[in-house]
């Protein structure tokens, strides 16, 4: 995805696919480009292409949220004259493969499995025969590599086909990519001016908190800052020095904030408490003091700025005890002197709430006591946790949490919620973490996911956030807009609301 126009472009692929429709496949036809090699010399090829796949494929990796973008595709063709010209057999047909047959990175072969442990599987084999595969020696020795913190760290394994490589990680402090020497990149076409590896060096500073990485900013120490909170973004555009040498952007993101409800959890299993819980959150005003109005309220996961697809139909959850305490009360709930109780598999239980967030994160701190404040003239107890990332992970995915601020990035290409919605996501360690999920939500997911036309998708997804709506497993937020500085010295910076929010690999200084 270019961010200067936020249009789909070839880049490792010599051109978009050539699509040939079937009655029941569809064949995506790439090319690698002809220049593009690894950082030992040798080509790109379809076999690369191919290994990948089967990374993404294979059972016992840990890689489950995005073995659902590629479920589509059957098996991958050869071809018998061009080693860098391949086949994509996939099921069915929709928009958004053009997309996702291209939307994954190419692995090397050569570093990535050395033992050419996945060499003799073919991609309909691991489609086909997955599950039967578990125990297969070679596929749990692979799996064993692949999974060790060596792939994640080591920069001698680090080394793709783009512009940079790992120069230096040290935890905790900074990572630093080099420009690679001769990349082929440098040589490809004239016209293709989105391929850039411009900055000799770039210098990721790895700042805990934002009032240290703030005074880092205002010191001249940093050359970009994104994700600046709301109200000092508001101070920056007002301090005369600090604009002389900075520009401030604040492009609408794609970044969806949320409250996930674990639906497992008996006293949350139940739609109308948690629809109450809804109505006690004052989504209005929690835009307006944790971000000073930089978000837009949503009715759902999908952003209202793509508007083929929201539904605008739907009201966003106003806040009203009243109507919380009349919807407690449907739930079961009765209210006593000092609280809500409710018979919970066989006992009094008292409705009390554990919200956690992950820690740093001001803004969801602020809305978890906001929200906290108004549960309690509810007679609603809620304790308020912060939680280390991975640990705040660890705990979602084991299902161990009741309430929990989160939130979720995405593009306006794509509109893939199988991940997080489905039910054979909803294991330990899946990305449903509410574990909500119905066989009509689990075949709506997929034919939202197989849908052919736009307005059958649209359809679609407009009748997904009903239910979700109806159900509220979780409780939409809104869409965040990004809070970005970068210094005036740059050029060519490709400033969006996609994620990364600009292309450090394009800057270029100005004369």
């Amino acid at each position: 995805m270019d961010l200067e126009d936020n249009g789909l472009k070839p880049l490792l692929a010599e051109e978009l696919p050539v699509i040939e429709q079937g009655d029941t496949t569809t064949l995506f036809n790439y090319k690698i480009r002809e220049e593009a090699e690894w950082a030992d010399g040798s080509p790109v090829t379809a076999t690369d292409v191919a290994f990948t796949l089967k990374v993404m494929m294979a059972p016992l990796v840990n890689n489950e949220q995005i073995k659902s973008q590629i479920e589509f595709v059957r098996d991958f063709i050869h071809d018998k004259t061009d080693p860098k010209r391949f086949t994509l057999v996939c099921r069915s047909f929709s928009p958004e493969m053009e997309l996702l047959t291209g939307d994954f990175f190419i692995l090397p072969e050569y570093l990535f499995d050395p033992d050419r442990l996945l060499k003799h599987f073919s991609i309909q084999e691991l489609v086909e025969a997955a599950p039967e595969l578990e125990n297969n020696k070679n596929l749990i020795a692979f799996a064993g590599q692949f999974n060790n913190v060596k792939f994640a760290r080591d920069k001698d394994v680090l080394k793709g086909s783009a512009g940079y490589e790992l120069e230096n990680w040290t935890t905790g402090q900074y990572v630093v990519l080099k420009r690679k020497e001769n990349w082929w990149g440098a040589h490809a076409a004239a016209a293709t001016t989105y391929l850039t590896a411009f900055p000799e060096q770039i210098n990721f500073q790895i700042i805990p908190d934002n009032t240290t990485a703030l005074l880092a900013l205002k010191n001249k120490q940093l050359d970009v800052l994104s994700n600046i909170p709301a109200a000092d973004f508001d101070l920056l555009k007002k301090d005369a020095a600090f604009t002389q040498d900075y520009a401030l952007a604040a492009p609408d993101s794609y970044e969806f904030n949320y409250v996930a409800l674990n639906t497992r959890h008996p006293k949350l299993n139940n739609r109308y408490t948690r629809l109450a819980l809804a109505h006690l959150l004052d989504v209005e005003s929690l835009i307006k003091v944790t971000l000073t109005n930089y978000g837009t309220r949503t009715v759902g996961p999908v952003p209202p700025a793509a508007e083929p697809f929201y539904n605008a139909g739907l009201t966003p959850y106003p806040y009203s005890q009243a109507k919380a305490e009349n919807l407690l009360k449907e739930g079961g709930w009765r209210h006593e002197d000092n609280g809500w109780y409710k018979t919970v598999e066989g006992k009094k239980e008292r409705l009390t709430l554990e919200v956690n967030y992950r820690a740093g994160n001001t803004v969801f701190e602020n809305s978890s006591l906001i929200f906290q404040q108004h549960a309690a003239k509810l007679d609603i107890p809620v304790v308020v946790q912060a939680l280390e990332s991975s640990l705040s992970k660890q705990k979602s995915q084991n299902h161990e949490f009741e309430m929990t601020f989160r939130s979720l990035s995405g593009n306006p290409f794509i509109f893939n919620f199988k991940p997080f919605f489905h039910t054979s996501f909803s294991a330990q360690g899946g990305s449903n973490i509410t574990g909500f999920g119905t066989p009509e939500t689990d075949a709506l997911l997929d034919a939202i996911n197989a849908a052919q036309t736009e307005r059958e998708k649209a359809r679609l997804l407009k009748e997904l956030q009903r239910i979700l709506h109806e159900e509220a497993a979780i409780i939409p937020l809104y869409y965040l807009k990004e809070r970005i500085a970068v210094h005036k010295r740059f050029a060519n910076t490709k400033i969006s609301g996609l994620k990364p929010n600009y292309d450090v690999s394009a800057f270029t200084l100005k004369d």
